[in-house]
């Protein structure tokens, strides 16, 4: 159970697996008022910037679930590192099958709603961890602007329009859902521009190291295509935010 190498090749580098920064990491953990003892949820956890920072700013402690083997280890190694390895767990995984022991009070899927098939099966994957009055964090992305062809519609990785919504559309369905919105930090352009052109670099430089491995022409097909689609399509037409929910 691993993520295919590609993605631990494009991101090799990332803290975060998004096109979140640090500072906006820290705003979200700073808006949401983190008590010290918290107990976080991390569905999808990745390198582990999220439990790990937030451990050492606001004295949470947590488990995150990921079902990349090397991002588990840069987590861990992480925890190490900013001398929180008493207070965070993280597990090599199938996220989408996780349920926490005992409810906690922050239950998040940060961009991996495709562990629970979108993000209504997202939504209902972290209630069953989430203690009453807790709060849910889903990052998810939506349409930034109306796409008008199929070719940006592919250029985003979408096979339709409906595969993402809006951004009203989406705060909408989070009320069908059940829930209240009650905190929100959206990623910006050069959010965006930081996550996907490390990737850029780090798939370069991957090529230039290992011309001879197998991987090596899905590489190079990769980066001939990601930074024309990028400006081209993904930087105007989408946008991203991690939204707090709070259940009615």
């Amino acid at each position: 159970m691993d993520l295919p190498r590609i993605f631990a090749v494009r991101e090799s580098s990332h803290r975060i697996h998004n096109p979140f920064t640090p500072e906006k990491l820290a705003l979200l953990g700073e808006a949401l008022g983190l008590e010290e003892g918290a107990r976080v949820l991390d569905l999808g956890s990745g390198s582990g910037e999220l439990l790990c920072t937030w451990a050492r700013d606001h004295g949470v402690r947590g488990v995150g679930v990921d079902i990349s083997s090397e991002f588990t280890a840069q987590a861990r190694r992480r925890a190490v590192e900013f001398g929180v390895g008493g207070q965070v767990e993280f597990v090599h995984g199938d996220a989408g099958g996780y349920v926490a022991g005992e409810p906690v009070d922050v239950a998040a899927c940060v961009g991996a709603t495709w562990i629970g098939g979108g993000t209504a099966g997202t939504v209902e994957l972290l209630r069953r961890s989430l203690r009453d009055g807790g709060v849910m964090l889903v990052g998810e992305v939506y349409w930034r602007r109306e796409p008008p062809d199929q070719e940006t519609l592919e250029g985003c990785h979408a096979g339709a329009r409906d595969d993402f919504r809006s951004l009203p559309e989406l705060v909408a369905h989070f009320g069908e859902l059940g829930y209240d919105l009650v905190e929100m930090v959206l990623a910006d352009q050069d959010s965006w521009d930081r996550y996907a052109a490390a990737q850029w670099l780090n798939m370069r430089r991957w090529l230039d190291a290992n011309p001879d491995d197998e991987l090596a022409a899905e590489v190079r097909a990769d980066l001939d295509a990601a930074p024309l689609r990028h400006v081209r399509h993904q930087r105007e037409y989408l946008g991203w935010g991690v939204f707090a929910l709070m259940a009615r």
